[in-house]
């Protein structure tokens, strides 16, 4: 896979949201080319879709000739993958997905984040079993993997050991209601933070702004900032790694504005 050349990329979930039309989108701007402009402010989306439903090749392909070439894209993994009650059984389903058309994205492909309920609980025997099946490459292009867990039962060392033996990033969670864990296990970091208000024009405070964008240096330094909650032991002689942090949930209309302050204070 090329080196990307942008070590932190900041961005928001999604591209197609009434609300922004007018506000993040210029008036009169076709909706046909939104993604094309939100490319060009942010430096990174998560595709939401893909959880939902199985898009075609030629939508991975359009999706990357739409977007600069220094562009990445996230990928929500299959529901169909994650809400089982035996992970253990999602082998199939696992490469159905990965062999979907997604390597079209070729070096736009960034992380997989593989998202579970809430009333998804940790079951080491089985998590193990899953990470096991994941994908490591498709069509000579490797694939990164992300769990982004919602249930406070995954706050163990346990779990943080297992995520890190098969280098899946565990996806930070931030500013919300989901429990945090914030321990590095893998070469990059899939930070969401879902705090941003209607109140603030930006979403967030100037204040808050700025703490993460110091935040994503730090762990893009392979440390852990300050005020942020981890689960297992820490890890000596953390290494440079790529940031993937997008700005979620929250009061949705402000999240580009969002992402964008934090990527101009980068």
């Amino acid at each position: 896979m090329k080196p990307s050349k942008t070590r932190i990329r900041v961005g928001v979930g999604g591209w197609t949201f009434p609300p922004w039309r007018g506000t993040f989108y210029p008036d009169g701007l076709p909706q046909k080319r939104e993604l094309e402009h939100a490319s060009r402010q942010l430096t990174s989306i998560e595709i939401n879709g893909t959880y939902y439903g199985t898009q075609k090749p030629e939508s991975f392909r359009k999706w990357h000739d739409e977007t600069p070439d220094d562009f990445v894209f996230a990928i929500k993994g299959s529901r169909y993958v994650t809400n089982r009650r035996l992970l253990s059984t999602a082998g199939e389903s696992i490469e159905r997905f990965v062999t979907s058309g997604i390597v079209e994205l070729k070096d736009k492909l960034g992380p997989i984040n593989w998202q579970f309920a809430t009333t998804k609980t940790f079951d080491a025997a089985d998590f193990e079993a899953f990470l096991k099946l994941l994908t490591r490459a498709v069509d000579g292009r490797a694939l990164r993997h992300a769990v982004e867990v919602r249930h406070e039962s995954f706050r163990t060392p346990e779990f943080v050991a297992l995520a890190r033996a098969h280098e899946v990033a565990v996806v930070l969670a931030a500013d919300g209601a989901f429990p945090q864990i914030a321990d590095l296990t893998a070469p990059f970091v899939y930070a969401r933070i879902m705090g941003t208000r209607e109140t603030q024009k930006s979403g967030y405070s100037s204040a808050a702004i700025k703490t993460w964008s110091e935040r994503a240096k730090q762990l893009a330094d392979g440390k852990i900032p300050a005020g942020l909650q981890t689960a297992g032991p820490a890890v000596k002689g953390g290494s440079k790694r790529d940031v993937f942090l997008y700005v979620i949930s929250g009061f949705k209309e402000r999240n580009p504005l969002a992402a964008m302050a934090i990527a101009q204070r980068l």
